[in-house]
């Protein structure tokens, strides 16, 4: 390995470790009471450093964001390959909840950590809109089809989003206790079902 090689690598190894503490802090603290300076305590490195990999927290957050979201797309895409619309968007579902449970800390940064910045539309990124074009675009798929054609296709993309969501986001939040004896895996699965069962009427 050349000394550039290993210059990269070091650089790469070190942008990892800024971005694991970072997910660390922003989980524990929220957006708005994490710093640069607290980032760069947990790994025992100079604030002044950090600025050579980002320029700020937003940046930080917003790479976290991206991984998340890159992560949940390509595990979405490999169901491109199931023939029936309907049968993607349902297993689409399944997908996007188990997601939550294995990947609870990006699922909370994706979605339930606040960001606070002075311009929100400055600061969007494709991959999330991408992820929503691909929700929408297996829904209007469907109305192709037959399924939902009374439906305006936004709307019901966001109705859909957020029936998954909700679910994904009790479990997140621990919200799921008041359920007595049912476990998470229990609720998450039996309720994404009945709300599949709504959707086989319509």
């Amino acid at each position: 390995m050349s000394i550039a090689e290993r210059k990269q690598e070091e650089k790469q190894e070190m942008h990892q470790r800024i971005l694991n503490a970072a997910r660390k802090i922003f989980l524990e603290k929220g957006y708005e009471k994490t710093s640069m300076r607290n980032i760069a305590n947990e790994i025992n490195y100079s604030p002044g450093s950090l600025y050579f990999h980002f320029k700020d927290k937003t940046e930080i957050f917003q790479e976290l964001q991206k991984e998340g979201f890159t992560l949940l797309l390509n595990q979405l895409k490999v169901l491109n390959s199931v023939a029936d619309p309907f049968e993607r968007l349902k297993a689409s579902g399944r997908v996007f909840i188990q997601f939550a449970q294995e990947n609870k800390d990006y699922y909370n940064l994706m979605f339930m950590v606040e960001e606070t910045v002075k311009n929100p539309a400055e600061t969007r990124f494709t991959i999330a809109q991408e992820a929503i074009n691909h929700m929408c675009s297996m829904i209007r798929d469907c109305q192709q089809q037959g399924k939902f054609i009374e439906m305006d296709t936004d709307y019901f993309t966001f109705m859909v989003l957020s029936a998954m969501h909700g679910i994904c986001a009790l479990f997140c939040k621990d919200r799921t206790t008041s359920f007595i004896n049912k476990t998470n895996e229990e609720l998450m699965e039996n309720g994404y079902a009945c709300f599949v069962a709504l959707l086989e009427k319509s």
